[in-house]
């Protein structure tokens, strides 16, 4: 008979199982097959989506979701093109996407406050990543979920500027994130700073 011990995870600090890790550790090997040496813009947002399709850099080949739409504010088409080639292109551009929680909000989180603790807690984490680690020459926020410790996130030490829509956040998962489409690739038209 053996035993689990549920331990957290190093990617979100939620309770892990056995599936949660394996599940991480699938994400995590896609993601840095296409992580650029120079990132120029790192795209951060709230939590990985749940659905393999919404993930940026899953194999399948499908865009959709969060995938799909930072695709279109970037500028790189996806259609008729294999998974790979629309990775490698994103790659080549600099550009790089992460979240504060690096696996999907559990399902028996909850959205608010519980949430932004999660959220909070991460934050020191992903700071020190950031800096030490990637290195980006900005860092453009994605996620309305990212509201309630926009504050907390803006006063650390990122070591490169923060973009902002207007003084806002970007929010692929808005209402509305047509709008956010445009808006974004207005604001990445300029250069990054060194």
């Amino acid at each position: 008979m053996t035993d689990s011990i549920a331990l957290p995870c190093d990617g979100c600090g939620q309770t892990a199982s056995g599936e949660h890790i394996a599940r991480r550790l699938r994400r995590l090997e896609w993601t840095t097959r296409y992580r650029p040496v120079h990132i120029n813009t790192l795209l951060l947002g709230a939590f990985s989506p749940q659905e393999e399709r919404d993930f940026l850099y899953a194999p399948g080949g499908e865009f959709h979701g969060e995938a799909a739409l930072l695709s279109e504010a970037l500028g790189i088409s996806t259609a008729g093109k294999a998974a790979d080639a629309v990775h490698a292109e994103f790659q080549r551009a600099g550009f790089f996407l992460t979240h504060v929680l690096e696996c999907p909000l559990g399902k028996d989180a909850g959205q608010g406050a519980e949430a932004a603790a999660l959220l909070t807690k991460r934050l020191e984490p992903v700071a020190t990543r950031i800096r030490r680690s990637l290195k980006p020459k900005r860092v453009v926020l994605i996620s309305r979920a990212l509201g309630p410790i926009l504050e907390k996130l803006l006063a650390l030490e990122l070591g490169c500027p923060v973009v902002l829509d207007n003084g806002k956040l970007f929010e692929f998962d808005g209402e509305v994130p047509e709008n956010t489409v445009a808006r974004l690739r207005e604001a990445l038209a300029g250069p990054a700073r060194d």
